[in-house]
């Protein structure tokens, strides 16, 4: 029998995250579900993936990002939501040891920053995550860089999508260079139709990422989370975690 629940948490830096959960009767592990930009946790793709990964006997735990949904703060783009993961990934240890992240996009880069400080994570999964800090020359990446980067597109952006967004842009390291610090199995999953960070960025992480990787393209998948990478991302998770009982 499913049992939902949704809590508070605290990050380190001192904001409250709204936050839900379903929990398992024995559950093999616990995924921490990181959603993209102007997602929450109650987005139906990242509801969908919830459902998926509870039905492989997982506990999930999904929240809403800093700046996004119920959720205090403002968001940094994927900079300092590595407190949001680290507050999740705490609390899901509090009932098993064994946790694997999922992120997607803007929660990909959050994952894999907080993945790089955290080798006793059981595994992580990337989606449609960016190598660089390059915007795409096409409507949607003029779009994004608008939204984002100009005090207009800001307020815009928190009146259509309720996503507060910070002033200034913290430019921390892009993730391709935090990939060759990553201690744990890690699998890059991207879409063949993605039109915002091409299919190439997760094959350079990959190449840069030490091992045990994987890179995984779904033919028919756009950006981040979507109904046909539900397959991928579920293998993606028992991959892990076979990897990281192999190595240890």
């Amino acid at each position: 029998m499913t049992q939902r629940f949704a809590t508070t948490l605290v990050t380190g830096d001192g904001l409250r995250l709204s936050v839900r959960g379903l929990l398992a009767a024995d559950p093999v592990a616990t995924v921490v579900v990181v959603h993209g930009f102007t997602a929450s946790a109650s987005c139906p793709h990242v509801g969908e993936l919830a459902g998926t990964l509870h039905a492989l006997g997982y506990d999930v735990l999904t929240y809403d990002a800093r700046g996004h949904g119920s959720s205090d703060g403002e968001s940094t783009l994927g900079d300092h939501e590595r407190h949001d993961v680290e507050a999740a990934v705490a609390y899901a240890r509090e009932r098993t040891p064994r946790v694997v992240i999922v992120g997607a996009s803007m929660g990909a880069i959050a994952a894999l920053r907080y993945a790089v400080t955290d080798s006793g994570l059981a595994g992580l999964v990337a989606v449609s995550c960016p190598a660089r800090w390059r915007v795409p020359r096409n409507p949607r990446g003029v779009l994004a860089a608008a939204m984002t980067r100009t005090p207009v597109g800001r307020r815009l952006v928190e009146h259509l999508a309720g996503v507060r967004v910070a002033a200034r842009w913290t430019n921390p390291p892009p993730p391709l260079a935090l990939a060759p610090r990553l201690a744990v199995p890690t699998v890059f999953v991207h879409g063949a139709q993605d039109r915002f960070v091409p299919v190439h960025d997760s094959a350079l992480l990959h190449d840069a990422a030490p091992g045990p990787k994987r890179l995984a393209v779904v033919a028919d998948l756009g950006h981040a989370f979507g109904p046909s990478a539900l397959g991928t991302i579920a293998e993606s998770v028992e991959w892990v975690l076979a990897a990281r009982a192999v190595s240890r």
